[in-house]
């Protein structure tokens, strides 16, 4: 099957078009940071690569041996909003679910037997301990959407990663990486009392705040000619500083602007015919 500019969700190398997610990401930066123990945090706008990228991580850091690495989606608890019970057990079955893919293993107890026998606020730490414990290699967790939490739901999870730090490694995670849309610091969080709080006061342990950038002019240029290799087809030259021009690099109109020139245009379907300026501009 022939590859394509991939414009809806994580991207896979055996269906798209892309650029290699752990030189993006600088894993020799964010694996330092591993090895070291750290809580940090990473961001970047939606549709960039993080997730891919994050995926990647997982598989490296997996493949490597060193470490176990598992990577969760928290956004199914955001509708719990100050409701901490109902956050919490979204986000030990969500942890529940990625242990036993990522890792082939389970969880010691299910989520709500958990929170039964430990109350909501200290739920989440008491499951990561109890998984901990039982591993023969230290835990990397990689967090994503923690921005998506809202209120009391998020300032519990933020706080009961904090409560879990001190235990690192035998008994919490070595290593938490959260990933959103924003920097933690930045959150600003309404609780059920009406108080705002900031993020970093919740999370005071977070050592670096990386960010995913676009694309470079080079990276647009790498990405586009992975389609000449694959069909013939050729990109006019004086389509790359146009599309720089029209997108700044964001992966996502990168992407969207070659996928609308090569698949969607019924031109641009003929492998025999470059892609030209006027299409991308059209």
């Amino acid at each position: 099957m022939e590859k394509f500019f991939n414009i809806a969700g994580p991207n896979d190398p055996e269906d798209h078009y892309m650029l290699d997610p752990l030189r993006r990401i600088d894993y020799g930066e964010t694996s330092g940071l591993i090895d070291h123990k750290q809580y940090f945090v990473l961001h970047a706008p939606r549709q960039t690569g993080k997730t891919t990228s994050l995926l990647a991580m997982v598989k490296e850091i997996n493949g490597q041996g060193k470490y176990h690495c598992a990577y969760v989606n928290v956004e199914t608890a955001q509708t719990a909003r100050n409701d901490v019970k109902r956050g919490i057990w979204a986000i030990l079955s969500r942890l529940e679910s990625s242990f036993r893919h990522f890792l082939k293993r389970e969880l010691s107890h299910m989520p709500t037997e958990t929170i039964d026998r430990k109350g909501p606020d200290t739920a989440l730490v008491a499951a990561l301990e109890e998984f901990c414990v039982s591993l023969e290699k230290p835990l990397v967790l990689f967090v994503d959407e923690i921005d998506a939490l809202i209120g009391d739901t998020l300032v519990s999870v933020l706080r009961q990663f904090r409560d879990g730090y001190s235990l690192r490694p035998k008994r919490a995670p070595l290593s938490v990486i959260l990933c959103g849309v924003r920097d933690v610091r930045d959150y600003r969080i309404h609780m059920s009392d009406g108080d705002i709080i900031t993020g970093g006061s919740c999370f005071n342990v977070k050592a670096e705040s990386l960010r995913l950038g676009n694309f470079s002019q080079e990276e647009i240029r790498e990405l586009y000619e992975q389609h000449t290799t694959a069909t013939g087809q050729i990109f006019e030259e004086n389509i790359y500083p146009a599309v720089w021009d029209l997108t700044q690099g964001q992966p996502w109109l990168v992407n969207a602007l070659a996928h609308q020139a090569t698949f969607e245009m019924p031109e641009g379907r003929d492998r025999s015919r470059p892609v030209t300026t006027e299409m991308i501009e059209e």
